[in-house]
């Protein structure tokens, strides 16, 4: 199954300037261990031996993540996965 990945401003470097890529799984978790294989840094970034960053936000369309099933969350094909990070603000 294919999904869109939208890479957040400040990931960018580490998938050459890409704004979004496409990559396959079943679930979130696949698809973040194909992001590592294509972008090296990226998982380390994103997730921590806990699960997802607490200041990383993961979105399948319009829903957290941490609201659905986590990273076991299953795709479907053309689904659209948003990385945000949460940044303070007031």
């Amino acid at each position: 199954m294919e999904v869109t990945v939208r890479i957040p401003t400040p990931l960018r470097s580490l998938t050459g300037g890409e704004e979004a890529v496409k990559l396959s799984g079943a679930t979130v978790r696949e698809v973040i261990d194909g992001l590592e294989k294509a972008h090296p840094g990226m998982k380390d970034r994103l997730l921590d031996d806990k699960g997802v960053r607490r200041f990383v936000n993961i979105y399948v369309g319009e829903e957290d993540i941490r609201f659905l099933d986590g990273l076991d969350t299953a795709l479907e094909s053309g689904q659209e996965i948003s990385i945000v990070p949460a940044i303070a603000g007031g």
